[in-house]
C-alpha cells in the first residue's frame, strides 16, 4: 500500500493517505509528551514499540468482537487503518485511583475501585481536554445521540474487561486506560488510535513498578525498558 498525502500529525502519530479512499497509514513517532504536550521529548524506539504492542491488543479486540479500525501492521513503525470520523471524545476507563483522577478528588493513588469508573473528556487541546458529563456530550455539544453514547460506554467497558483478562495473564494490574472512537465508511463506530502503554497505565502485579507512559510524566527514567517488558510478556518479538 502507498502511502500519499500526510493529513494529520498529533502527538505521537501521523496518518497519511492511500490509493483507497477507505484506508490509511498511520505512523507511530518517538516523540514523548505530557501534561497536553507542556513536556515533551523524543524518546528513540517508543513508536515501535506501541506499534507492535497495539497490533497485539488490536487484534485480540477483533478475536472478542469488538470492531476497531485495524486492518494490519505494514512496517515495525506503520499500521494500514481503516478511515475513521474521530468523535471528539477522550474515554477513559478507571480500576485503580491513579493520576488526575486521584489528584482531582483528593484521595490517594492506588485504592482498587469497586467497579469501573467511566470517564469523558472533550477532546480539544485548546481547552485542554476538560472533563465533561453525559449532558455535556448530548445537550450542550451535540456530539453524539443518546444511543450511541450508550454503546460507546458499552464498548469501553466490554475493552476493560479484555485487557484486564490480557495483562492479569502477564502479571500487570490494567489501572485505567484512555482510547478514542470514530465512525467507520458505514457510520458504525469503531475503536480507533491506538492502545499502548502510552495510552494505558500499567503496574506490576507483584512490586507495583510503573511500566507505562508515567515513567516519563514523573522523571522515573526506564521507561524504553518497561515498554520492552509489557511486550516481552505478551509474547511479542521485539528485533
Amino acid at each position: 500500500m502507498k502511502k500519499l498525502e500526510k493529513i494529520y500529525e498529533g502527538k505521537a502519530k501521523q496518518l497519511f493517505t492511500t490509493e483507497d479512499e477507505n484506508l490509511l497509514i498511520q505512523f507511530f513517532k518517538d516523540d514523548a509528551t505530557a501534561f497536553n504536550a507542556q513536556k515533551k521529548a523524543v524518546i528513540e524506539g517508543k513508536g515501535v514499540l506501541n506499534n507492535l504492542i497495539s497490533e497485539h491488543i488490536m487484534l485480540e479486540m477483533a478475536k472478542n468482537g469488538i470492531p476497531t479500525h485495524f486492518v494490519k501492521r505494514l512496517n515495525e513503525r506503520e499500521q494500514l487503518v481503516k478511515k475513521v470520523k474521530i468523535i471528539p471524545l477522550e474515554v477513559i476507563v478507571r480500576n485503580i485511583t491513579a493520576g488526575s483522577m486521584a489528584k482531582r478528588l483528593g484521595i490517594e493513588e492506588g485504592r482498587e475501585l469497586l467497579a469501573p469508573v467511566f470517564e469523558i473528556c472533550f477532546k480539544d487541546d485548546a481547552l485542554s481536554d476538560p472533563l465533561i458529563n453525559d449532558d455535556h456530550v448530548l445537550n450542550v455539544l451535540k456530539i453524539v445521540s443518546r444511543k450511541q453514547l450508550d454503546e460507546i460506554r458499552n464498548y469501553a467497558l466490554s475493552i476493560n474487561q479484555i485487557l484486564q483478562k490480557i495483562f492479569k495473564n502477564i502479571g500487570i494490574k490494567l489501572v485505567d486506560f484512555k482510547i478514542e472512537f470514530g465512525f467507520d465508511a458505514a457510520q458504525n463506530i469503531i475503536l480507533a488510535d491506538e492502545i499502548s502503554p502510552d495510552s494505558c497505565r500499567l503496574w506490576d502485579e507483584k512490586t507495583s513498578e510503573k511500566m507505562d507512559k508515567d515513567r516519563f510524566r514523573r522523571d522515573l527514567g526506564g521507561l524504553i525498558e518497561a515498554y520492552e517488558e509489557v511486550a516481552k510478556r505478551l509474547g511479542i518479538q521485539i528485533k
